[in-house]
């Protein structure tokens, strides 16, 4: 909404348009008229639209440039009404038709005060509510632009997905844009007039897109211009009807060294939209299923890569846990396309919220965590490093539930460079963030070593792969804070001698790191998920002496956690989709 409106009356001389601005401020005909009148401004509190209003006096000898004026709308006035018998409206309505920009006619009266407030009241509702971005006059229709965001408000709004408001649908729409539900007759009022002149404007005794499109022209059509423009603001458009930047982009205030999460409001509105979606109760997005859920967005904002960062079924499907993660991923990455990913989904309007960013925790410091030896974050981000080669991509498909054979599918224009998904550590759901970080070792940045744990991976039948691994330990990590793990990769391979000054075991006890954990992606089956429990378990709790990380026990216990948390956790979602 503007946040004040200004009114430039423009006119031959003694047309009357300094009277007009002094007969509405006084309520009386001026008996003295000056040239001019100085800038007046309305206080909000007396306009029916409640913004601010600053009317212009433009009394100069030429006219001013007309050409700036195409761009704003335009009130024809036929002013001093009562010296003249009859209307002139059968004259100026031509005039009207013919130029677009014309949002109405009035005449008025300055001397008799006739239709003196009105005048002012529909300039200011030309400028608050304007006909032209909405309605082509010639075609007797909306443009194609409010189409566009009516048809995004209308699916946005469609709770169910079933291409209909129904009544449920239709109040809660109404309490959000009007801040009052419709009474039952008026609700049914509503629908008769779609029935009556569209015949399928209603369909189960709900409104259709079609018949929600039609309610909005007739709207435009009879003067109610607020109305429609009330809906569009209410959804975050701006006067030329493109998502408002604020309404995208709400302040977000995160200080150094404190990373971004969903919460658990976020959560229930994204597995909403999710369900809503998914037709077919597979717990899986198909292509169609994803394009639909897509559809209120400008553009296709998950391209193929998406496929191969979180977990899919058989079919390639993202699956509901793959399409959680990969929100996780975007709103710990980059934070600002997550809060515009849930404006266009509508999350503020549909949870009711202030704006997305209700939607965010921002955790604290990570040095605070350090500190008091536990953290309340779910995200954790794993940075791999290795020489070409070693196996890193192959390390974060299997976490993926992928073994060789079905990485070998995977396109290398497609490939991604994350993989995210869940672990379970003590019972606790947590999210690890798998990196792989390009291999070039002298230009490492520091996103590059900015993670909660770092994971070196070499290939145990190439002798030279582990001298890279030791390297960027000793460079970057060996005097951080940040835990490492070695990774012996591709172990169904027959081991070789390492060419460096000491085995990769013996490097490990030197500087007090787990010993190398052997891992293969070369199975039959899903790869075994044990290491990465391992991996967010060190990430969790950095702090842990170096006796509990070797032990098997320590170990156990939380692959045990794991095991069971996860074949629960995917139980009981099969279960509410079977209640609902």
């Amino acid at each position: 909404m503007r946040k004040d409106v200004r009114i430039l009356l423009v006119g031959e001389p003694k047309v009357g348009k300094t009277s007009l601005i002094m007969s509405l401020v006084s309520e009386e005909f001026p008996e003295v008229v000056p040239y001019r009148v100085e800038e007046i401004t309305i206080p909000a509190d007396v306009t029916p639209e409640k913004v601010p209003t600053h009317i212009v006096d433009y009394s100069g000898t030429k006219w001013p440039d007309l050409s700036l004026l195409s761009v704003v709308p335009l009130i024809l006035v036929g002013n001093k009404s009562d010296l003249v018998e009859h209307s002139s409206m059968e004259t100026i309505l031509p005039i009207m038709n013919q130029y677009s920009e014309i949002e109405t006619c009035v005449e008025c009266s300055a001397k008799n005060l006739k239709n003196i407030s009105e005048l002012f009241y529909y300039a200011q509702k030309a400028v608050l509510h304007p006909t032209g971005p909405l309605y082509c006059p010639e075609k007797k229709d909306m443009k194609p632009l409010c189409v566009k965001a009516l048809t995004r408000i209308f699916k946005v709004s469609d709770l169910d997905n079933d291409g209909i408001l129904n009544d449920i649908e239709l109040n809660f729409f109404q309490r959000v844009c009007f801040n009052s539900p419709l009474e039952p007759q008026a609700l049914e009022d509503v629908k008769n007039v779609v029935r009556k002149n569209l015949m399928d404007g209603v369909q189960h005794n709900g409104l259709t897109l079609k018949g929600f499109l039609f309610l909005h022209t007739l709207f435009i059509q009879r003067g109610r211009h607020e109305t429609t423009w009330t809906v569009l603001r209410r959804f975050g458009y701006d006067d030329d009807l493109e998502l408002n930047q604020d309404y995208l982009f709400p302040p977000l205030k995160i200080p150094p060294d404190c990373t971004t999460e969903l919460n658990h409001n976020a959560y229930l509105f994204l597995q909403s939209v999710f369900d809503k979606h998914d037709k077919d109760r597979d717990c899986a997005l198909s292509p169609d299923e994803l394009r639909d859920l897509f559809d209120v967005f400008p553009y296709m904002p998950w391209g193929p890569d998406v496929n191969n960062t979180v977990c899919t079924n058989d079919q390639g499907w993202i699956t509901y846990q793959g399409y959680l993660s990969q929100w996780t991923l975007t709103t710990y990455l980059d934070v600002q396309r997550c809060l515009e990913y849930l404006g266009y989904l509508g999350y503020s309007i549909i949870a009711e919220q202030e704006s997305q960013a209700a939607g965010i925790t921002v955790t604290r410091a990570k040095k605070i965590d350090l500190q008091k030896k536990q953290t309340q974050r779910n995200v954790f981000r794993c940075n791999v490093f290795g020489d070409m080669s070693s196996g890193k991509s192959g390390f974060l498909q299997a976490f993926l539930g992928r073994n060789f054979v079905r990485q070998k599918m995977i396109k290398e224009e497609h490939r991604s460079y994350y993989a995210i998904s869940t672990t379970y550590v003590y019972g606790q759901e947590k999210y690890l963030l798998l990196h792989e970080v390009f291999p070039d070792f002298d230009y490492l940045t520091d996103v590059d070593m900015a993670c909660d744990i770092v994971c070196l991976v070499y290939d145990v039948s190439n002798p030279y792969s582990f001298e890279y691994c030791a390297k960027v330990f000793k460079q970057y990590f060996m005097d951080s804070k940040t835990p490492c793990m070695m990774i012996a990769a591709k172990s169904d391979l027959p081991e070789v001698k390492q060419m460096y000054g000491c085995s990769p075991l013996e490097f490990c006890r030197r500087h007090k790191m787990p010993p190398p954990q052997s891992f293969t992606c070369n199975t039959a089956a899903e790869p075994n998920r044990e290491i990465y429990t391992k991996l967010t378990t060190m990430a969790m709790y950095p702090h842990i002496i170096q006796e509990d990380l070797t032990s098997s026990t320590f170990w156990l216990r939380a692959s045990v956690g794991a095991t069971v948390f996860a074949v629960l956790g995917f139980a009981v979602y099969r279960l509410l989709l079977k209640t609902r």
